[in-house]
């Protein structure tokens, strides 16, 4: 036989697949922490998306593609009048979810924001729940909502412990498509062989390029990609569960798999030295850990790496609000990945370029006293010179220990440290913020004021009457989880 020639024989899905299907069909969410942890996400997230409503360039991005488009039974997107098909509603919801960059974290090899499939789920369930009623079936509850955030938010985040996708210049949305993918099909009714089809289909899709987090191409799109990874995911669960086949070895075929082509290596000198093959490290079983141990935003709209920054800028406010002038250097001492990912000095272009900013995100708070959403915008910056002036002067340096501890399982820090030093020699005590209030170590402390949060953005979209409803639903575990879907949605409608 010729040497020339591929070997056809087709594969088992790859194990990777095969384990993520298995833990959507046959895992039973018992951890009771997890549900009450999932219950505050989903009111974290729709209040994130709540608040992007106010902001024209997210909006300007919301509604059917062919305007006047009518679905019959279609998703809602939370906040608006909006009734579309689940694909778009994917999209529209993940959109306003990320927009501010205000949801939940997770930080590991790999970072992410696990409630960004939340876009996928609640849009399906949504679709799915009223055109049961139609049927005269019964609806999907809110407690299979929760039940479906826990297992999204471990597929996405177990993948992420240990493999670093930004390292080979891939964007963590990717794990938002295999984890949508994995839980919308099986909400959909998938079997296991759809359900692996459909997320053999979300890996071949490859990933995003993360240019459009970093200096110099730092953009708007970062808030909408998990948007559009979710809704893809939408897309190929629909496709999956109309018999489209799957590919078995999407990772792990020679040459053209995801393994040689997108988590390789690559070297300089190829034709010299070979590519360093890679695949996934799995270092622990699907259960609800990531849930659990999820990161909140509570206090900034703000990159998670600097949310301790600003936390401690905060802290300074009062020390150097009356010598601004006079500050000679701000030394900031920081964890490796808050340096790779978002310290950059030089003009910054937009909104989105100043929310990944460790500078900005702490010259803004150590000024002003506080970090919120308006505070990015470009008529804030130009009107604050002092912002870049602050900027300036900071000296970012690693942190051995921080960098070690962000990586610790049983630690998982996100610190940073800020002393600022004046011109006549004088200084401010070094204030260090190891653990950010959304942590989980800070669970006690942090969950009235995310409830306050969702208050709040409850209350710049629905009149009193409509938030306290809203919000003593979401209290109540028992009553939201009995909820059927469509009648949590009615009351999100404008």
């Amino acid at each position: 036989m010729s040497a020339n020639v591929d070997l056809n024989n087709r594969p088992d899905y790859d194990k990777v697949i095969q384990d993520i299907a298995d833990y959507v069909l046959n895992y039973q969410v018992s951890s009771q922490e997890a549900l009450d942890t999932a219950r505050n996400c989903l009111m974290d997230t729709l209040g994130c998306g709540l608040l992007a409503l106010r902001f024209p360039e997210c909006t300007k991005h919301l509604g059917p593609i062919v305007q006047g488009t009518i679905v019959p039974n279609g998703a809602r997107v939370p906040g608006t009048s909006l009734q579309l098909d689940p694909v778009k509603a994917a999209w529209d919801i993940g959109c306003i979810i990320r927009w501010l960059d205000y949801n939940d974290t997770w930080l590991a090899a790999e970072w992410g924001h696990p409630s960004d499939n939340l876009g996928g789920i609640l849009a399906v369930a949504d679709f799915i729940s009223q055109q049961k009623v139609t049927q005269g079936e019964a609806p999907l509850t809110m407690r299979e909502v929760l039940e479906a955030m826990v297992m999204a938010h471990e597929i996405q985040g177990v993948l992420a412990l240990e493999n670093s996708f930004n390292r080979v210049g891939l964007c963590h949305v990717l794990l938002v498509r295999v984890a949508s993918s994995a839980v919308v099909t099986k909400m959909m009714g998938g079997d296991r062989e759809q359900i692996m089809a459909a997320i053999s289909q979300a890996w071949v899709d490859g990933s995003a390029l993360r240019t459009y987090r970093h200096a110099p191409n730092a953009g708007s799109r970062k808030s909408w990609a998990a948007g559009d990874a979710t809704s893809r995911a939408v897309r190929l669960a629909d496709m999956s569960m109309r018999g489209e086949m799957g590919i078995p070895s999407v990772l792990t075929a020679p040459q053209w798999g995801f393994y040689d082509v997108s988590f390789s290596k690559t070297n300089k000198d190829q034709a010299v030295k070979p590519v360093e093959q890679r695949q996934f490290s799995l270092s622990q079983d699907y259960d609800a850990y990531v849930m659990e141990n999820i990161l909140f935003k509570i206090s900034f709209p703000a990159e998670f790496h600097a949310q301790t920054a600003a936390e401690a800028a905060v802290t300074l406010h009062p020390q150097v609000k009356e010598r601004l002038g006079d500050i000679e250097k701000i030394v900031i001492r920081t964890h490796e990945s808050a340096i790779r990912i978002i310290s950059k000095v030089g003009p910054l272009a937009n909104a989105a370029d100043r929310d990944h900013c460790l500078q900005y995100m702490t010259a803004v708070p150590l000024a002003f006293g506080n970090l919120i959403a308006e505070h990015y915008e470009d008529d804030f910056h130009q009107a604050n010179p002092i912002i870049d002036e602050l900027r300036d002067k900071m000296d970012i340096v690693e942190d051995p220990r921080f960098s070690a501890e962000y990586l610790q399982a049983d630690k998982r820090s996100i610190a940073n440290a800020i002393q600022v030093f004046f011109k006549d020699g004088s200084s401010t005590d070094e204030v260090v913020v190891e653990y950010p209030i959304g942590h989980r170590r800070r669970r006690a402390e942090g969950i009235p004021l995310l409830e306050q949060k969702f208050q709040n953005n409850l209350a710049t979209r629905f009149p009193s009457g409509r938030c306290q409803t809203i919000f003593a639903l979401c209290k109540d575990q028992a009553a939201l989880e009995n909820t059927p879907v469509n009648r949590f949605m009615d009351l999100f409608v404008i």
